[in-house]
């Protein structure tokens, strides 16, 4: 008798569609990443701004990159550190599940999540009055997806190191942060001093000002040093978070 073997890509398909569904089901997941970030972008860019476009333009670039955060920091951070408490990524190691799979599960399931919040957002946006070319719709879609890379990867370092509760709470930590820090809830010109040199070292601010640049806003530094800062950034997070996972099947 023959047995049938499911195509690697059907396998890759199923899991992201298991992991989405999964998060949706979780209100206490969902609800705080996908409407956390429009709230605070209807209050701060829109309530406090008392109609300005330009404000609504700028927040809305950096705004997006904080819809990216949550997704990715909780669903690898607090997601991978209870699910390896509870045995079920060393039950996938064993598994004939393709090597792969769990983490692009993982991502999918962050970019999708992202992608909720985002449309939340944009939508805000176009209330507020922003009013965008084609291309800059199209470069600031690419840099707001894009920035649940480093977060993911980072939040995957968090969780294959700490404990259920641990992780947990530094996902929270870095969720206020980095947004902090990063000057994603006001323009880092504002802030203090050293506040805008400790900026440099999160990937938040890079990933800002970039998103800022799409849409010609003021850019604090060069474009390129901001894309070496999180090629870095990105290149160190992924070093922490595979060494992690050698970790944990040691």
């Amino acid at each position: 008798m023959e047995i049938a073997i499911a195509p690697p890509v059907g396998v890759f398909a199923r899991e992201s569609i298991a992991e989405l569904k999964k998060n949706l089901r979780l209100p206490q997941f969902a609800l705080p990443t996908i409407i956390t970030p429009a709230v605070f972008y209807a209050l701060f860019a829109i309530g406090l701004a008392k109609g300005s476009a330009d404000a609504a333009a700028y927040s809305l670039a950096t705004f997006g990159v904080f819809a990216a955060t949550g997704p990715a920091l909780f669903g690898f951070g607090a997601g991978v550190a209870i699910e390896r408490e509870n045995g079920l990524i060393e039950l996938k190691r064993v598994s004939p599940l393709p090597g792969g799979a769990y983490l692009t599960a993982k991502l999918v399931s962050a970019g999708a999540m992202a992608a909720i919040a985002l449309l939340l957002i944009y939508a805000l946006a176009l209330i507020g009055g922003v009013r965008l070319n084609a291309g800059q719709w199209s470069a600031l879609v690419l840099i707001h997806l894009g920035s649940v890379i480093p977060y993911a990867l980072i939040g995957f370092a968090v969780g294959m190191r700490l404990s259920a509760k641990g992780a947990i709470a530094a996902a929270n930590a870095l969720y206020l942060g980095f947004s902090i820090l990063g000057g994603l809830w006001m323009p880092i010109t504002v802030l203090p001093g050293w506040i805008q040199h400790a900026a440099w070292i999160t990937p938040s601010f890079h990933l800002g000002q970039l998103a800022l640049g799409t849409i010609a806003m003021p850019v604090s530094g060069s474009i390129g040093a901001h894309l070496a800062a999180l090629g870095m950034i990105t290149l160190v997070a992924a070093w922490s978070a595979a060494s992690g996972w050698r970790r944990s099947a040691a």
